[in-house]
């Protein structure tokens, strides 16, 4: 009976042996892994670039900021109501890309734009070009209207409204 109590507790050994080989193998995969894993999450800097909030307060009518997001320029401007009136009356079919002003704004005062030019990517000039209240591309010739929609020039399409939301009267949050 005790070479049968022998190989039992030498069972028992060899089973406690396994399993804690098992675990130290696990732990030792899970801490190189872990790295590796983390490391493709994004760092602070672009978490800290995914949205903004933008103060409003401090523009007056007919003024525009612009503010970097995501390494973008983009403008936040607050129309006059000529502005706002020349950007509604705007015969769609006179469009390259036709969309209507109401549907570019959220608050008819407040138009917010990504700041690239949609033909090759530079910064359009604000307050220039042949329409008044918008922007004009230095580098090919782009007109945009006072709704940021491509009027003139080798653009394809209208400036870019950012994802954003109004937090408060007087402050936006992009992203």
């Amino acid at each position: 009976m005790s070479e049968n109590n022998n190989n039992s507790e030498k069972k028992n050994r060899r089973d406690f042996l396994t399993v804690a080989t098992t675990a130290v193998g696990a732990v030792g995969v899970g801490a190189a892994v872990w790295p590796i894993v983390n490391q493709m999450n994004p760092d602070a800097s672009v978490k800290a670039l995914a949205s903004i909030e933008v103060d409003l307060s401090k523009i007056k009518e007919g003024q525009e900021i612009t503010v970097l997001w995501r390494g973008k320029p983009v403008f936040v401007k607050r129309r006059t109501k000529e502005e706002i009136l020349n950007a509604e009356k705007v015969d769609l079919k006179e469009l390259k890309d036709p969309q209507p002003d109401n549907k570019r704004v959220k608050k008819s005062e407040w138009l917010v734009l990504v700041g690239v030019c949609t033909h090759l990517g530079c910064v359009p000039i604000s307050g220039k070009g042949e329409y008044a209240g918008g922007w004009f591309c230095p580098c090919h010739g782009s007109h945009y209207d006072s709704s940021g929609r491509i009027r003139k020039g080798p653009a394809p399409t209208n400036l870019e409204v950012p994802n954003y939301e109004f937090v408060g009267d007087n402050k936006i949050k992009l992203g």
